[in-house]
């Protein structure tokens, strides 16, 4: 095995010698010294294996509303890492130079469980993101760091586009507190041509961490012009959303920038996200946002019941604070729900790259 690499779970070995990773969906079937889509499950000595355990593509600490979450201790910095490859083919990635990479040089130096646990407390992160590539590829390094994490009080959110098989789902929110799970589209026919997935085994995980687990729970849709954006797929989506998910959870609405293999596609309009946002609440999604734009209106949070400005944000900078004791609106006492304190954090929109040694 390569120094990085670490025994998994969840596989099996079928009739014709071939080991078949059981972890998501896709169930890749390996020979000796094949890879996974997802590029860091491998076969090695008739086993399969996790390549890069312990390695990571880099740090930094952001503000907690990036991931993003605006309903989880706003305000407040997380300590944000991932590793390399994934097991979705967005055509779309946002993030492709991490997570479709197959380098191993993408990344960083090793970086135990317990030693981004120590970083983390010790940059007064209150909480740390699994983000930049899918977290559950690298499932049993995710759950080891947020069992570090937790017995020094910090909080695991993982970032992730839900596609993973019913067992290790099970393991893995387990280990989280809170998770922003993205419902890329509303189609088959997108999940399948565009991300080289499919629609229904996410929201099966939606379902079961909104309803079988204590994980708060946010969603986000990255509209892309042409291609997800439409009306009637936009009010079919916040349907299904409330019907199935209740109108409490959190929907971002997020621009995208031509990026990866759809670089003949221009960056999402403001008023396409505006429009989704207001198709959300006519559907009866009680906080929906739009992102990656400046929108005071569509980045802030008002009460479902008044409309109450509660907390005030432009991109991802915070304003008025407007929650009372126990996280009730001011005017009618009406809870937002969410992970709240009695003051918000202020770390601010700035982004600190981190430089991990030993002694973090």
């Amino acid at each position: 095995m390569s120094n990085s690499s670490t025994p998994t779970r969840y596989w099996h070995q079928l009739d014709d010698g071939r080991l078949q990773c059981d972890l998501c969906p896709r169930a890749c079937k390996l020979r000796e010294g094949q890879q996974g889509l997802c590029f860091v499950r491998a076969r090695e000595n008739d086993k399969v294996v996790l390549t890069t355990y312990g390695r990571s593509s880099g740090f930094a600490i952001d503000p907690i509303e990036k991931k993003p979450l605006k309903h989880y201790l706003p305000g407040t910095p997380v300590l944000s890492f991932g590793t390399a490859g994934c097991n979705l083919a967005c055509k779309f990635c946002q993030n492709w130079d991490m997570s479709k990479s197959r380098e191993m040089a993408t990344l960083a130096d090793a970086a135990s469980p317990q030693m981004l646990a120590n970083a983390a407390s010790n940059l007064n992160c209150r909480s740390i993101a699994y983000t930049y590539n899918d977290p559950v590829i690298f499932h049993e390094y995710a759950i080891d760091v947020a069992a570090a994490c937790h017995e020094l009080g910090v909080r695991s959110v993982a970032v992730t586009a839900g596609y993973i098989c019913p067992e290790p789902r099970i393991e893995f929110f387990a280990a989280m507190d809170a998770a922003n799970i993205d419902l890329k589209g509303f189609t088959e026919k997108f999940y399948h041509e565009i991300c080289g997935a499919h629609l229904q085994e996410v929201l099966d995980t939606l379902i079961y961490v909104k309803h079988e687990t204590d994980v708060w729970l946010e969603i986000t849709t990255l509209l892309i012009p042409g291609q997800n954006d439409s009306r009637p797929e936009l009010e079919a989506m916040c349907q299904w959303v409330v019907e199935n998910l209740g109108p409490d959870v959190p929907h971002h609405f997020t621009a995208f920038h031509p990026d990866w293999k759809m670089r003949d596609i221009k960056q999402t309009p403001t008023q396409t996200l505006q429009l989704a946002r207001t198709v959300a609440r006519q559907a009866g999604i009680r906080y929906a946002y739009t992102g990656n734009v400046h929108d005071a209106i569509g980045n802030s949070t008002f009460c479902h019941h008044c409309d109450e400005l509660l907390i005030e944000r432009d991109w991802y900078e915070m304003g008025r604070w407007n929650l009372s004791a126990g996280g009730v609106c001011p005017r009618c006492a009406t809870p937002l729900k969410g992970v709240f304190e009695e003051t918000p954090g202020d770390w601010g929109s700035k982004r600190q790259a981190v430089r991990f040694t030993q002694d973090n």
